[in-house]
């Protein structure tokens, strides 16, 4: 499976960079953004981990920008296996083009598999993710986003997810 995820893994790489090598001139009057991030993970146990995160945004103003994004995620281990889908709102202020400060609401629908307890749930849970990051320009108008969130609406054995704090990485073009 490794022989299938590093291509592809660098194929979709390639496509972004290639996206941001022929994008829109600073000087374009277009307010569109389009970004997101991908995230792969392996653990004991068997665990795997593939995530995508597309987001489209309008630039309000120079440095404010409101817009979209969806999330999804699928986990799998011996124990377990689920998968989540996630919409909402976000809204990012830059700082000189350098940091950022983000907040993002995202409406999850969850579906789970205990395997060891042969135990199945559909549920819902909201997130409030607030926090912010240092930005990399890697193109004309293109960023590399390093960054980390925290869930304000987390609760400890309330929640499908083992902590509220989020580190996150992406990619924005347009800014």
């Amino acid at each position: 499976m490794t022989k299938f995820i590093i291509p592809l893994f660098l194929l979709i790489s390639g496509s972004v960079f290639s996206q941001v090598a022929v994008g829109t001139s600073p000087e374009s009057n277009n307010r569109w953004t389009f970004g997101g991030g991908i995230g792969l993970g392996f653990g004991s146990n068997s665990y795997f981990n593939l995530s995508a995160t597309p987001r489209v945004g309008y630039k309000l103003t120079n440095d404010l920008e409101g817009g979209v994004l969806g999330s999804i995620s699928w986990q799998k281990s011996n124990a377990y296996s689920s998968t989540m889908l996630g919409v909402g709102p976000f809204l990012n202020y830059y700082v000189a083009r350098t940091f950022y400060l983000s907040a993002n609401y995202q409406h999850y629908f969850i579906n789970y598999k205990d395997k060891i307890y042969d135990y199945k749930a559909n549920t819902n849970e909201d997130a409030l993710y607030l926090g912010g990051g240092y930005m990399q320009r890697i193109g004309n108008n293109s960023y590399l986003q390093l960054g980390l969130m925290y869930n304000v609406l987390y609760k400890e054995n309330e929640s499908i997810f083992s902590s509220g704090l989020v580190p996150n990485i992406g990619f924005v073009v347009g800014l």
